[in-house]
């Protein structure tokens, strides 16, 4: 990945979560303390603000300051989740620069590790999953995204296991997971300008 598309990625990510940000507020309003839309695009603004200095580092690196951004300013469960992701990808992608899948396999496994969570559990790591799942299985791009979308669709039937929205049971049924949801932004946004 060529220092471009790290910021045209950066740029969509951010852009994405701002234009989406009421719809993850009201996601979790119904489930959770109707936090995270606010909380995203705070962590993905200031991520975007810093784009000249993130986008001007070797790839592993920007992803990690990408990762340490958001573990500062996003706040919540979702700042230490999402900023793990992308630490992870960072550290992974420095050992072996060419392992993307591997490292996405990896940084999945962590984001899991830091929620104490695993699939199913109306996360979103619900998303995540089947998107490693797909990556490893060579599936195209806009497979990859399909996949994404249905997984997320898929956590409005299941009842919450982890996070704030177990605290309500059966009650957490019949709504989309805000996480899984904004999972899917970002591999949307990010898939939007990958070559």
């Amino acid at each position: 990945m060529e220092s471009s598309h790290l910021q045209a990625a950066i740029v969509a990510m951010a852009t994405t979560v701002s234009a989406h940000a009421e719809e993850l507020t009201a996601l979790d309003s119904a489930i959770g303390d109707g936090d995270h839309g606010a909380n995203m695009k705070r962590g993905f603004d200031a991520v975007a603000a810093d784009i000249d200095t993130i986008g001007a580092k070797p790839l592993a690196e920007a992803l990690k300051a990408v990762g340490t951004k958001l573990v500062m300013t996003v706040g919540g469960a979702s700042g230490p989740l999402y900023g793990t992701l992308f630490l992870t990808l960072g550290k992974e992608l420095a050992a072996n620069p060419e392992a993307y899948v591997a490292a996405y396999r990896k940084a999945v496994d962590a984001v899991a590790a830091r929620g104490k969570s695993e699939i199913n559990q109306k996360t979103l790591l619900d998303v995540l999953y089947p998107v490693a799942d797909a990556l490893e299985a060579g599936r195209s791009k806009a497979d990859v995204v399909e996949v994404a979308r249905a997984a997320v669709a898929g956590t409005k039937d299941r009842k919450a296991i982890r996070g704030r929205a177990s605290f309500l049971g059966d009650r957490s049924i019949g709504h989309v997971d805000p996480g899984a949801r904004s999972s899917l932004l970002l591999i949307e946004a990010v898939a939007g300008v990958l070559p």
